[in-house]
């Protein structure tokens, strides 16, 4: 696949489920999502305009919608590492701000 994008089956997953069955759940919006994630740290502009132009909605709809499909098993079947990461990073902001909000230092 030369666009960027990975295939389902690519190295990960169950291997006794075909690839098709991992992502049928995920639409096609969910899949560019992630594939958008994967390789945003590629881009020569801000995410945040990378976002309005590619999807058409603010970041803020964009992360609500990201939150949304990385919690799905779907996702983690489709790029295992990528929705690790993000849960990890999800995690620690978390914890973070619920820190902060208690006065404690992390």
């Amino acid at each position: 696949m030369g666009d960027g994008r990975r295939a389902a089956g690519s190295g990960s997953g169950h291997p006794s489920i075909p690839a098709s069955d991992r992502v049928a759940g995920l639409d096609e919006r969910s899949r560019d999502v992630l594939d958008f994630e994967r390789e945003a740290w590629k881009l020569t502009v801000s995410k945040q305009r990378a976002i309005r132009e590619r999807f058409g909605f603010s970041p803020s709809r964009y992360h609500q919608l990201l939150h949304r499909i990385i919690d799905r098993p779907e996702a983690l079947a489709y790029d295992p590492m990528l929705v690790r990461r993000l849960r990890r990073v999800r995690a620690v902001r978390r914890r973070s701000r619920t820190a902060s909000g208690l006065g404690v230092r992390i």
